[in-house]
């Protein structure tokens, strides 16, 4: 049986983007947490305080990587739970299933990482709504999810 899709509507790509951008602040701070543990433990490890990670080394890579997961686990813990992250939340922007219902965590985990993807091209899958006939990014698309707008209250 097909999943009913959402009908066409307006670009929510304004509001994606400034979307963002506010959640990009707790982001930054995941990060800092992030990276103080990783200087801390690399201090700890006989490093002196003055000498910095090496540039593309193993040990950056890991850093980078933990804070992918670090960031998805906000975004998509947020979105299990209320359907936003906080980011969303001045736009009144809700995640929600074709059907209208919460995404399961391989929906989130797989949007998360397809909007990833999407970022690092440039942004093509974001810019993919302007062009889409029901205005679904690829993250949209490949989660099965959607991003509604509510009406003021």
């Amino acid at each position: 049986m097909d999943t009913p899709e959402p009908a066409p509507r307006r670009s929510l790509l304004p509001w994606r983007l400034l979307s963002l951008l506010y959640d990009l602040w707790p982001a930054l701070a995941l990060w800092m947490l992030v990276a103080s543990l990783f200087v801390a433990g690399y201090t700890l490890a006989g490093h002196g305080a003055r000498e910095n990670i090496a540039p593309f080394s193993a040990l950056q890579w890991l850093l980078w990587l933990c804070c992918w997961i670090v960031t998805g686990l906000y975004a998509t813990v947020s979105w299990r739970r209320g359907g936003q992250t906080l980011g969303m939340r001045p736009w009144r922007l809700h995640l929600r299933t074709r059907e209208g219902g919460q995404p399961t965590r391989r929906a989130v985990w797989l949007r998360y990482l397809v909007g990833t993807l999407s970022l690092l091209a440039g942004g093509l899958g974001f810019w993919w709504s302007l062009v889409d006939r029901q205005r679904l990014t690829w993250h949209d698309r490949a989660s099965g999810t959607w991003l509604q707008r509510e009406a003021k209250k």
